[in-house]
């Protein structure tokens, strides 16, 4: 057996029995269903618990059931997933709905295999489904699990390269405890949120692995995981227009692929527009300026594309392109516009008030 394995096979039951004692009490916890567990774990990727939790509540009222979700508006499940990010998570849950409602009579399928081809669903996620909720002896390896790993067996793999990220997937299979395989992965992924912290000082002694992690006893916790550098993100640049019209706003849908896929956004050019430019720019929209209210900037920054936006705020005259939608409180409610622009959402809400 390899030494790694071997390392990892003593966490077993040390950290079930941390888990009885500090688990966290969340909604899909308690109540516990395949569906649940998906929704979960899809809202939780790339985000923090405390942000999840009132989605989820939201999500659960108003699609109960995957066949609610397979039949759901879009418009209205894009507005419930507003401001969570990586929308195409969300256009996933509905594709993996439908199938799961039409192909399976609304039954998940119970294996990994048969979970890891929904849209949508990778190898974590199909384990966290299979263990938790059908209590299979499958892993869920995450960035929280390749840390707490990679520090108990002092590996200096690289955990952003996927050969190494399938041989930590071999050892926790390998490691992991025939009882209570759902609970092991959640207590995986509980001490690695609260305790093997990513960022800033572990808290060693509250850890159940802490007389055997190398890593502890080496002192080389800020060292591990291994990662190589990311490649920096490309800069845009972009001018964003929030046009007012008798208290409505312009809005236009961005194309159905793609970056944001089919949101609503304020309309905007490449590149950084003075005020004459904008102008042109909004002659060629065929709007005339009527008072400029403010100009701002923003950023925000994608997986790999960082936003530099350059921002106006204006009351114009003229219809503007067809296809765009002047939107009263009421209707902008309606639509998703993606947190990307809510530095200009929040500006129109300050000016509302």
């Amino acid at each position: 057996m390899d030494e790694q394995i071997r390392q990892l096979k003593r966490l077993a039951f040390p950290l079930l029995a941390w888990y009885d004692d500090n688990r966290r009490i969340l909604p899909w916890r308690e109540e516990i269903s395949p569906y649940r567990t998906w929704v979960s774990e899809i809202m939780l990727q790339q985000t923090r618990v405390a942000a999840v939790l009132p989605y989820f509540a939201r999500f659960m009222a108003a699609f109960p059931t995957v066949e609610a979700l397979a039949a759901a508006d879009t418009e209205q499940l894009m507005k419930l997933w507003e401001g969570l990010g990586y929308y195409s998570r969300a256009r996933n849950l509905q594709r993996a709905a439908q199938i799961v409602t039409e192909r399976y009579g609304g039954r998940f399928p119970d294996t990994y295999e048969g979970l890891v081809a929904l849209p949508g669903v990778g190898d974590y996620t199909a384990g966290a489904i299979a263990s938790i909720a059908f209590g299979q002896r499958v892993p869920a390896v995450d960035g929280n699990v390749l840390r707490l790993a990679a520090r108990i067996t002092g590996s200096r793999l690289d955990v952003l390269d996927g050969k190494n990220r399938k041989q930590f997937r071999a050892w926790m299979a390998e490691a992991m405890p025939q009882d209570r395989p759902g609970e092991y992965n959640q207590a995986l992924m509980d001490l690695g949120a609260t305790v093997c912290l990513p960022h800033g000082e572990p808290l060693c002694e509250q850890c159940p692995a802490r007389d055997f992690c190398i890593a502890n006893r080496e002192g080389t916790q800020s060292e591990l995981p291994v990662r190589a550098p990311k490649r920096e993100r490309r800069v845009e640049h972009l001018t964003v227009f929030v046009l007012v019209r008798d208290g409505q706003i312009a809005l236009r849908q961005r194309p159905g692929e793609g970056l944001l896929a089919a949101l609503w956004e304020y309309p905007h050019v490449p590149g950084v527009l003075d005020e004459p430019a904008a102008a042109r720019q909004l002659a060629e929209w065929g709007l005339t300026p009527h008072r400029w209210v403010k100009k701002l900037t923003a950023r925000h920054e994608f997986t790999h594309i960082r936003w530099e936006m350059t921002g106006y705020v204006l009351e114009v005259r003229g219809s503007g392109p067809t296809g765009w939608l002047w939107a009263d409180g009421e209707e902008r409610q309606k639509r998703a516009v993606p947190s990307a622009f809510e530095r200009f959402t929040r500006e129109i809400t300050e000016e509302e008030k």
